[in-house]
C-alpha cells in the first residue's frame, strides 16, 4: 500500500499541528518546547463497513504543559482558536460542549503542571489506484461559515 504524499509521515495530523500552534502562541514554549508534552489516548478506529476503506481515527488528546508561569488563559485562548478550526463541533454543538477538560497541579514556585484533554477526530479517505494499492489521505475538517454564527 501507498500512502498519499498529503498523509505525510505522521499517523495523526491534528496533534502535530495544534502542538505547532500553541508553540508559535506562547513564547514561553517557543524558548523551551519540550515542556509541551502531546500524547493519544484512548484512541479507535472506526469504519462504517460501506463499499471502500476510508475510515475515521477517534482519539482523545493529551496535552501536558509542564511547569507553566503563565496563567492558563494564555494557553487556552490558542487552543479555542485552534478548535475552532480543526474540530469546531466542540464548541458548535450544545451536546458537545464541556469535552475539553483540564487538571491543573499548582506547583511550590507559582508555575503549574497544566493538562487538557480533547476528543479529537481524523478521517482517512482510502482510495483504490488503478493496477492495484491504495492512496490514503486526511480530509480536511468541514468549515463553518461565520455568517451562520452572527
Amino acid at each position: 500500500m501507498d500512502r498519499a504524499a498529503s498523509a505525510g509521515s505522521d499517523a495523526m495530523i491534528k496533534p502535530a499541528s495544534l502542538r505547532a500552534h500553541l508553540v508559535a502562541a506562547l513564547p514561553d514554549l517557543a524558548r523551551d518546547a519540550d515542556r509541551l508534552l502531546v500524547f493519544i489516548d484512548a484512541g479507535s478506529l472506526v469504519s462504517t463497513f460501506q463499499p471502500g476503506l476510508s475510515f475515521e481515527y477517534q482519539y482523545t488528546l493529551n496535552l501536558i504543559v509542564a511547569d507553566y508561569a503563565g496563567h492558563p488563559d494564555s494557553v487556552m485562548l490558542p487552543l479555542l482558536e485552534w478548535v475552532q478550526v480543526n474540530q469546531s463541533e466542540l464548541l458548535s454543538n450544545p451536546a458537545r460542549r464541556g469535552e475539553i477538560a483540564f487538571e491543573a497541579d499548582i506547583l511550590a514556585n507559582d508555575a503549574v503542571d497544566l493538562s487538557i484533554k480533547l476528543p479529537l477526530t481524523e478521517r482517512v479517505v482510502v482510495t483504490a489506484k488503478d493496477g492495484g494499492g491504495y492512496d490514503m489521505a486526511h480530509a480536511p475538517e468541514p468549515q463553518i461559515d461565520p455568517t451562520w454564527m452572527s
